[in-house]
């Protein structure tokens, strides 16, 4: 059973800085590629970063030069470091599991519960 626990989300400044991690289980974590979704008020749920398996990474363009995915494989873990924040970077983020590359159009099956992200002005 795929496992993804998020944490490191909470309020910020405009301008401050979080890392959010996820730890996987119930993978085999060197194999998949990882995500950051995140989700607004009233908005879709949208790609942030990914990286594959074999560190090829896509970002979002809103998040270019502030937001950094990396992964850890021997800790089964994923992280989003966000810099620069924005109040429109506030929404809900989640991490997201995949046997193959993920892209914008990928259909997730795996998630986590979601971290919250709050940035004031």
């Amino acid at each position: 059973q795929v496992q993804l626990v998020e944490s490191g989300g909470g309020l910020v400044q405009a301008g401050g800085s979080l890392r959010l991690s996820c730890v996987a289980s119930g993978i085999t974590f060197s194999r998949y590629a990882m995500g950051w979704f995140r989700q607004a008020p009233g908005k879709e749920r949208e790609l942030v970063e990914a990286i594959s398996s074999s560190g090829t990474i896509y970002y979002k363009e809103s998040v270019k030069g502030r937001f950094t995915i990396s992964r850890d494989n021997a800790k089964n873990t994923v992280y989003l470091q966000m810099n620069s924040l924005k109040p429109e970077d506030t929404a809900v983020y989640y991490c997201a599991a995949n046997s193959r590359p993920i892209t914008i159009a990928t259909i997730i099956s795996n998630w986590g519960q979601g971290t919250q992200v709050t940035v004031s002005s």
